[in-house]
């Protein structure tokens, strides 16, 4: 079968709306409701968007002794004090780190869990990167979500991540982030297909700047729940309203 086949004939299964419906029923704050003061993926940002009854997105690292730590970067120097990578320091020495001008410290998924309490839902990024062990960091946070009783789902631009919780995770809600720009990996029609096809997705959150575009409709249209990051803007949330589901903002764009 052709990458370049329509997507009705494409193996892309059109998912359960008994399992994705709530998707569409939040605005999510991108790593928090971070602000001065209120560092990203910080418990303190996590805790002001359940405040403000919006959902959360968080990103997941995993550090030394491969535990699910709540930071976006690879590496500690845009973040906190700490040079090098995060993954050359265990849960127990990261959670003693600061973030930068702030009191507040690097936490793990599991303190995310226990501060929301099924509050309100989670959308958790798992990071990945070329020549990566994805599938220790699909485990490690299968493990903490076991027993969490929330609305939650997993995603990663990493197809292989929808992929693998489909195969050993299949309660957990799954999705596959997309973009089109130069930083990421799907910039031609054939790499969006495949990147689909691998992941057997049952949502997609597609950076809104290449919103609106068939593909993306075409999959609404077959029942898939269209997220859309990062929304930060009064423009960006303007098109995230008309084309997707659901926002996945911050500043600006919670307005």
């Amino acid at each position: 079968m052709s990458l370049f086949a329509p997507l009705d004939r494409l193996i892309v299964p059109t998912p359960d709306p008994a399992r994705v419906g709530w998707l569409r029923d939040w605005t999510y704050a991108h790593r928090g409701m971070h602000r001065d003061g209120v560092p990203e993926n910080s418990l303190a940002a996590f805790e002001l968007a359940v405040e403000a009854g919006m959902g959360i997105e968080c990103d997941i690292q995993r550090s030394r002794d491969n535990a699910p730590m709540l930071v976006h970067d690879w590496e500690l120097d845009r973040l906190t004090g700490v040079s090098g990578p995060l993954s050359d320091y265990s849960a127990d020495e990261l959670a003693q780190i600061a973030f930068l001008d702030s009191e507040h410290k690097l936490a793990r998924l599991n303190d995310l869990l226990e501060l929301v309490d099924t509050r309100v839902p989670i959308l958790v990024e798992i990071k990945s990167r070329r020549r990566y062990d994805i599938e220790e960091s699909c485990r490690a946070v299968r493990d903490v979500l076991a027993t969490y009783d929330g609305p939650h789902a997993v995603m990663s631009f990493d197809p292989r991540v929808s992929r693998w919780f489909a195969e050993h995770s299949p309660q957990t809600v799954r999705g596959l982030v997309m973009r089109e720009d130069e930083h990421g990996m799907t910039q031609q029609a054939w790499q969006r297909h495949l990147a689909l096809w691998v992941a057997k997705p049952e949502f997609i959150a597609y950076h809104v700047a290449a919103l609106p575009n068939s593909m993306v409709a075409a999959l609404q249209g077959r029942g898939f729940p269209v997220l859309t990051w990062t929304v930060n803007s009064a423009a960006t949330r303007a098109t995230g309203e008309q084309y997707a589901d659901a926002l996945i903002a911050e500043g600006d764009g919670l307005a």
